[in-house]
């Protein structure tokens, strides 16, 4: 973990991310009912571990692993052309047609609302879900588009201009931090 400056802020520990865990475990199984129909889609990147996360908290609570998947939505992004030249694509893996099937989106981070529209639109290529939910880790506001998700761990209000980071271990996620930029007084 890299060293934090006085103005950053702790928003989630690792006891709070655990109940939320379970929290969103028990809100994804009432909602859902069967989880034979269910698959959890990743985001790349901080979605991945966040779904991999529930999944484990699913089948310890059910005795069933959910399909899990992962996607990288760079090539569906409406800024592909101005964040960088050539994005940096890394590979989706969809463990089934999605045809039929309740797909949840996890993401660790909802902001702007444009990487949810990208997903769903790379969700499409593997079939037509009978329902995307969407279940976040941490909701900051400032969207751009009207999206909303099904599943909040916690709302954090964050000022436009910080970094609200998600941090990991090999486990999952282990808390999150409010950041200023670097070069920020």
């Amino acid at each position: 973990m890299s060293s934090t400056s006085q103005s950053d802020r702790l928003v989630l520990e690792r006891a709070e991310v655990d109940r939320i865990l379970e929290r969103l475990r028990t809100e994804i199984l009432a909602r859902v009912g069967q989880v034979g129909s269910l698959v959890l889609v990743g985001i790349r990147r901080g979605g991945v571990p966040l779904a991999k996360a529930l999944a484990r908290e699913i089948e310890r609570e059910t005795g069933q692993a959910p399909m899990l998947g992962t996607l990288d939505i760079n090539l569906y992004r409406d800024d592909v052309g101005l964040a960088r030249a050539v994005p940096k694509v890394g590979p989706s893996q969809i463990p089934t047609h999605l045809e039929g099937k309740e797909v949840v989106l996890v993401d660790d981070v909802l902001h702007t609302g444009r990487t949810v529209r990208a997903a769903i639109d790379a969700l499409h290529d593997y079939g037509r879900p009978s329902r995307i939910w969407l279940a976040v880790l941490c909701d900051r506001g400032g969207r751009e588009l009207p999206i909303a998700a099904d599943f909040v761990g916690k709302t954090v209000e964050v000022d436009p201009s910080q970094k609200l980071e998600v941090e990991f271990d090999d486990e999952g996620p282990t808390g999150a931090r409010v950041t200023w930029p670097p070069g920020t007084p």
